[in-house]
């Protein structure tokens, strides 16, 4: 789906001169059109796609300067679509939006091309921002000995969730995998984030 620029609008200075167009990729439709309509107010080209297949689609017909990936979606995540999208073009600007971030999973997606990593809720300020900052915000090191470790309730917080991403959500499925009973992963996922 491609919707036109609203001819007057503004786009933020720092931004101008480098990008125009900005595909959104999130299978919740009411945050991407509500993202879509405000980066058209300042005047974006704008694409939209509701996972990484129809999103790799879409930029092949019609690439663009940039690009916000949702990380969990029904199929594949957004971490696997970096690189289909720095294959059609290469100087693409990729930005990970998740609800479920860690360090780990930032670190990642700076390390698989990503600009940026951002937590949900985020508006369309808060992605230019993060555009614009680039991955000066997050420290990739050379050594296991400087990142944080999580403790293991945030380890396995993270481990259930990409389970449960990997398995589009089945929680029959997911529990198989992770070897518990169903009902015990419920009660796991009714807890809140470590």
């Amino acid at each position: 789906m491609t919707t036109e620029t609203i001819p007057g609008a503004e786009i933020p200075s720092a931004l101008e001169h480098e990008y125009r167009s900005i595909l959104l990729v999130d299978d919740s439709f009411v945050l991407r059109d509500r993202l879509a309509e405000a980066f058209q107010e300042r005047g974006f080209r704008v694409m939209v796609a509701g996972n990484c297949d129809e999103a790799v689609e879409i930029f092949k017909t019609d690439p663009t300067d940039l690009a916000v990936v949702d990380l969990r979606m029904p199929g594949r995540t957004g971490l696997t679509v970096i690189s289909d999208l720095r294959a059609i073009r290469p100087d693409v600007q990729v930005l990970i939006l998740s609800g479920f971030g860690s360090i780990a999973t930032a670190i990642d997606a700076i390390r698989l091309g990503a600009v940026n990593f951002l937590p949900k809720p985020a508006d369309a300020d808060d992605i230019l921002n993060a555009f614009k900052r680039g991955g000066s915000e997050v420290e990739i090191v050379d050594s296991d000995e400087l990142i944080p470790v999580p403790t293991l309730a945030q380890a396995e917080w993270e481990h259930i969730h990409r389970i449960l991403a990997d398995c589009s959500n089945n929680i029959s499925e997911a529990a198989r995998r992770l070897g518990i009973h169903r009902r015990s992963l419920q009660r796991k996922l009714r807890k809140r984030a470590p």
